[in-house]
């Protein structure tokens, strides 16, 4: 059998696939999406979950392409629970039996893990990289920080992830939440009213109702609401487009929602700081973020962040960071293989 493993991040529409060596001196012609410089992942490619009946098919054709029969090892991170025996996809028609899963494709190590559990793995090594694929946001004294203290992973995309990594033994321990299903707190009479607007169309509004992707165009909807004008865009990508100016000058309502998502996703992630004790830093994941990055850096994220009355001083002090890296889900699915928290076939902590 060859010395690669593979590893793989599969959402609801797109399954990405890589190898790793486990023989480093080995190397591996790239295909595809070229790996970020001193990565281990090699012949990144994105697979449409739709052209294939299930995630065996899928796993086959890219390791023909690759020219290779099979693996001995596999680490996948899927966007659905993870704890039970079987795989059912949330977003997409692939399901199937771990156990089983493992005996047809011939695994003799298969480790499963929840998508944001892959991206609290991959913040770990995206640290060690550093470089352009970290941005930090404010500036924080950080030879005062430890090391070796807690790190918040928080991620508002289709939904809002929450996760964080423990140092035990010098090893990390990723922690699997369900922080973003908080409830949303309002703060201003502003926010009260739009709470009102939300809890008619949702019963009980959780933090991740509002950062989001559907929760940036649920602001938008509730600003237009207040002020008394008509909903413009349809979309999250729609508010952000005009919340930026990309085609004409921005458009005053969607500018107003997009500040908002930023203040209440600092609100939300220096809450999660004090909850978890998280004062070894922030990393802010997911696809909507680095999109907007600069509007982000010069957003009230950092001010909402620090504003938390007598505690502020411990906010102050802890560093913030957006990660860049497109590939931190794969990179933390391959860091799940020797990660001891992860045993074959299931995290260790409960799923989502």
């Amino acid at each position: 059998m060859n010395s690669y493993a593979l590893v793989g991040d599969i959402g609801g529409t797109n399954a990405r696939f890589a190898l790793i060596d486990r023989k480093p001196d080995k190397k591996l012609d790239q295909q595809a999406e070229a790996p970020q410089a001193g990565s281990n992942l090699l012949a990144v490619a994105t697979l449409p979950c739709a052209d294939y009946d299930n995630i065996d098919e899928a796993i086959r054709s890219y390791l023909k392409d690759q020219s290779l029969d099979g693996v001995a090892q596999a680490s996948l991170a899927f966007a659905c629970p993870v704890n039970k025996p079987d795989i059912v996809m949330t977003n997409n028609h692939w399901r199937f039996n771990k156990q089983a899963m493992r005996s047809a494709m011939g695994f003799e190590r298969f480790a499963i893990v929840n998508d944001f559990t892959a991206m609290a793995l991959g913040v770990s090594v995206v640290r060690e990289l550093g470089g352009d694929l970290l941005r930090e946001v404010g500036a924080v004294d950080e030879t005062a920080v430890s090391q070796s203290a807690p790190q918040l992973v928080i991620g508002p995309g289709t939904g809002l992830g929450v996760s964080a990594l423990i140092n035990v033994n010098d090893e990390w321990l990723p922690l699997a939440t369900e922080g973003g299903h908080t409830s949303f707190a309002p703060t201003t009479d502003h926010e009260v009213a739009m709470l009102k607007i939300l809890l008619k169309k949702y019963g009980r509004v959780s933090i991740e109702r509002l950062v989001s992707g559907s929760g940036l165009l649920n602001i938008y909807e509730c600003h237009a609401e207040l002020a008394g004008e008509p909903a413009r865009y349809h979309s999250p990508a729609d508010v952000t487009a005009a919340a930026l100016g990309t085609d004409r000058t921005p458009n005053a309502l969607a500018l107003a929602a997009l500040n908002h998502f930023c203040e209440l996703l600092g609100r939300v992630a220096g809450d999660a700081v004090l909850t978890i004790g998280a004062f070894g830093g922030v990393h802010i994941c997911g696809g909507i973020v680095p999109r907007m990055i600069d509007f982000f850096l010069a957003s009230q994220f950092r001010t909402a962040f620090e504003d938390k009355g007598r505690m502020a001083h411990l906010l102050k002090a802890t560093p913030t960071y957006v990660v860049m890296d497109g590939l931190a889900g794969l990179r933390g699915a391959a860091a799940a293989l020797s990660n001891p928290f992860i045993r074959s076939g299931s995290q260790v902590q409960p799923g989502l």
